[in-house]
């Protein structure tokens, strides 16, 4: 009787206790895998580089110092930035976003408009595509020619060309939206708005996220070869160009290095977002 007593029914709410601590740790695991894979990579990379000792391939942790000497051993109350930071790596992530913010906004009401009407998506589906595959270097002379060359121009190419994800995933988004949920907004009563914003939109809400990462990756490389093109004077890719030019290798790989953690912490950064709106179950 007293073993019974001791026994949690069957089908009950509450978790074992040692169930949590297992928990954290099977989350702690990939975690704690991706940074172990992560260290032996660079760890090889190190040995191979001090190995053959080649002026082309400097071994990573030259190129971090490098990095640091660069760009991040300014004062603490400009959060390390050094002043070859501010000329660089601030102007790209202003031209990126503000490339990025117009391409989301436009790509998410466009879809959305497109995507409620079933005519529309079926005569605009061509041409969305057909402007997906155009590759943006082969509209650079038109940029050039309406905006010349500058600022605009720069943000006007990766907005042009990053916003196609997010249009063409929001609209097949909103295509998707479950029939039934459609029904019953309208024994409601539910108005255009209403039903825009309590279900369309969180319905479509996962391709509007996958929509927006393939464009912040896009937006990241426009950004960089857009600051390529003449008349540029200040940027990341500027540097890349500059550096290349005077077959300063090592600043060269600092640039590919840095390019490549901003695209790991802007990639994160909007996952957490998407984490945040859809749960934690769609975003791994």
């Amino acid at each position: 009787m007293s073993g019974e007593a001791d026994t949690p029914p069957l089908g009950s709410g509450s978790p074992a206790p040692a169930s949590l601590p297992a928990r954290s740790r099977a989350a702690a695991h990939p975690a704690l895998l991706r940074w172990l894979v992560l260290v032996l990579a660079v760890g090889v990379w190190e040995s191979a580089a001090r190995a053959h000792d080649s002026v082309y391939f400097p071994p990573p942790d030259r190129i971090a110092r490098h990095v640091h000497g660069l760009w991040f051993d300014g004062p603490a109350r400009r959060l390390f930035l050094s002043s070859a930071a501010v000329d660089d790596i601030l102007p790209s992530l202003g031209r990126m976003a503000a490339g990025f913010a117009l391409a989301a906004v436009a790509g998410i009401v466009l879809g959305v408009a497109v995507g409620r009407s079933r005519r529309a998506y079926a005569l605009a589906d061509p041409v969305l595509q057909f402007a997906r595959a155009v590759p943006p270097p082969a509209l650079v002379p038109v940029f050039v020619v309406v905006f010349a060359f500058g600022t605009p121009m720069q943000i006007a190419s990766i907005a042009f060309s990053a916003v196609w994800p997010v249009l063409i995933n929001t609209a097949a988004g909103v295509r998707n939206t479950d029939p039934l949920r459609l029904d019953v907004a309208a024994v409601l009563r539910l108005n255009t708005a209403e039903r825009l914003w309590f279900l369309v939109l969180p319905s479509a809400l996962p391709r509007i996220f996958a929509g927006l990462r393939l464009s912040l990756s896009l937006s990241l490389i426009l950004m960089v070869f857009s600051e390529l093109l003449p008349g540029t004077a200040n940027g990341i890719g500027f540097t890349l160009t500059e550096a290349q030019t005077r077959s300063d290798l090592l600043t060269v790989w600092a640039a590919l290095v840095l390019l490549g953690a901003l695209g790991y912490l802007l990639n994160t950064g909007l996952l957490a977002i998407e984490k945040r709106l859809i749960g934690m179950g769609r975003a791994s």
